[in-house]
C-alpha cells in the first residue's frame, strides 16, 4: 500500500504534523527515588568528570556567598543562594551531556559534553535568558522583604517573621521555574525542538503528575538543604546526582518520538 504524501500548507511547504506537546506517561509517586538510584549509578560510572563539575559548583557557591556577605545584606545573600534553583537546570546541560554518553556506552568527556550542548545551546539560551529574568525578579523580592521584614537585631521573632514571609514568596517562584524547567532543558538536549514545546511539555507533565513531582521536587529541596548545611561541601556529590536522576527522569517519563533525536541512544529502562 502507498505510503501518504505529507500534508502541505497552502504555500507548498510541508505542513508540521507533530504535536504541540510531547505526551507524557503516568509517573509512580516512587519513581523520583528510582531517578535518584539512576543518578547515583552514572556518578559511580563516571566519578571523576562528576567530582569536577561538583567542585567547579561548589567554589562558585563560595564566591557567590562571599560577594554577598561583603557587599549585600540577607536578603541578597539568601536570594543569591536560591539562585541554584533557578539556574540549576541551566548549569546541568553538562551533565545531561554524560548521561548521554554513559548510555552510549562511552567513556564520559566534558569536553565531549560542551560539544553536545552546543547543538542546543541557542533554545537553552533563550531559556537562559527568561531563567536570569525572573531571578532578578525574585532577588528584588527578596530584598524588599528584608526591608520590610529586618533582622538586623537577630531576634528570634524577627527571624522567624523573615523566613515565613521570604518562603512563601521564594516557593511561589520556585514552583513556576520547577513547572517550567522539570524536563524541558532535557527535551530540548535530547531532540531537535524548541524552547516553548519544552516547557509547554515540562508544565503539562508536572500538572498530570502533580504527587510523583511534588516528591521529586521535595527531594531536590532536601539535597540542596543538606548541601548548604555542609557549607555546600555537600553539594560537590549532590549536584551531578541529582543533575543525572533528572536527565533520566525525563528519558522515563516524556514520549518525544515525534522529534528528531539528536543523538542516537538505547530505550530507557523504567
Amino acid at each position: 500500500m502507498d505510503e501518504k504524501p505529507p500534508r502541505t500548507k497552502a504555500n507548498g511547504l510541508p505542513e508540521d504534523t507533530r504535536p504541540f506537546v510531547a505526551p507524557c506517561r503516568p509517573i509512580s509517586s516512587t519513581a523520583p527515588l528510582r531517578w535518584l538510584q539512576k543518578g547515583w549509578h552514572d556518578f559511580r560510572a563516571a566519578p571523576r568528570v562528576s567530582l569536577i563539575y561538583g567542585v567547579i559548583m561548589v567554589v562558585l557557591s563560595y564566591l557567590i556567598t562571599a560577594a554577598a556577605w561583603a557587599f549585600g545584606n540577607m536578603g541578597l545573600y539568601l536570594s543569591l543562594i536560591s539562585g541554584f534553583v533557578f539556574l540549576g537546570p541551566i548549569l546541568a546541560l553538562n551533565l545531561y551531556g554524560i548521561s548521554i554518553q554513559l548510555q552510549q556506552g562511552k567513556t564520559p568527556s566534558l569536553r565531549v559534553s560542551l560539544n553536545q550542548v552546543k547543538a542546543c545551546i541557542g533554545d537553552a539560551l533563550t531559556f537562559t535568558v527568561i531563567m536570569v529574568v525572573v531571578f532578578l525578579v525574585w532577588a528584588r523580592a527578596a530584598n524588599l522583604i528584608y526591608i520590610f521584614y529586618p533582622v538586623n537585631e537577630w531576634r528570634m521573632e524577627d527571624m522567624l517573621l523573615f523566613f515565613g514571609v521570604g518562603s512563601s514568596v521564594g516557593a511561589l517562584f520556585c514552583a513556576i521555574v520547577f513547572t517550567a524547567s522539570a524536563f524541558s532543558l532535557p527535551m530540548i538536549m535530547d531532540r531537535e525542538t524548541d524552547m516553548v514545546t519544552g516547557v509547554i511539555t515540562s508544565a503539562n507533565a508536572v500538572l498530570r503528575n502533580k504527587m510523583a513531582l511534588f516528591v521529586w521536587a521535595c527531594l531536590i529541596g532536601i539535597s540542596l538543604l543538606i548541601g548548604l548545611l555542609t557549607a555546600y561541601l555537600g553539594l560537590v556529590i549532590l549536584l551531578p546526582v541529582l543533575g543525572f536522576a533528572t536527565w533520566h527522569a525525563y528519558r522515563e517519563s516524556i514520549d518525544a518520538s515525534e522529534w528528531d533525536g539528536r543523538f542516537e541512544l538505547p530505550p530507557e529502562d523504567s
